[in-house]
């Protein structure tokens, strides 16, 4: 009896473990995705934080959120919020290195804003719903 309580407690604090981790990938996440945000909108909203410099923050941000959720796995159950999550990461992505930040650096300011408070701000909204659901 004493052996069936021990493995029981091994398999939960392995189960809680696994649990906690999950989370901490997903937390770790929505960091980077908020940091990918903030350098994109301190592009768009400062004309003087458009040079070289913040341009690489900005691309490394991005490929920052790609790296680490190519290293994610979806929880056990929520495949569907992990396929929602990457679709619209992607696409945010491309966006984002194809039309947005061209438009930025172009001084298409009306287009950019359009783009970044509509499709985008809906995708990374949409992005961040999901790391809540996938436990960050």
């Amino acid at each position: 009896m004493k052996k069936l309580i021990s493995l029981l407690f091994v398999a939960l604090m392995g189960l809680t473990a696994s649990q906690w981790a999950h989370a901490n990938e997903f937390s770790d996440l929505r960091t980077k995705l908020s940091a990918a945000r903030e350098s994109l909108v301190t592009l768009l909203t400062n004309k003087d934080k458009r040079g070289a410099d913040h341009q690489k923050v900005v691309k490394d941000t991005a490929d920052a959120v790609s790296a680490h959720l190519a290293k994610l796995k979806a929880p056990a159950g929520k495949e569907a919020q992990f396929a929602t999550l990457v679709e619209n990461w992607n696409a945010f992505k491309k966006t984002r290195e194809n039309d947005l930040v061209p438009a930025i650096l172009a001084g298409k300011d009306d287009e950019a804003r359009k783009l970044a408070g509509g499709i985008q701000k809906e995708r990374i909204t949409k992005c961040q719903e999901m790391v809540s659901e996938l436990g960050g």
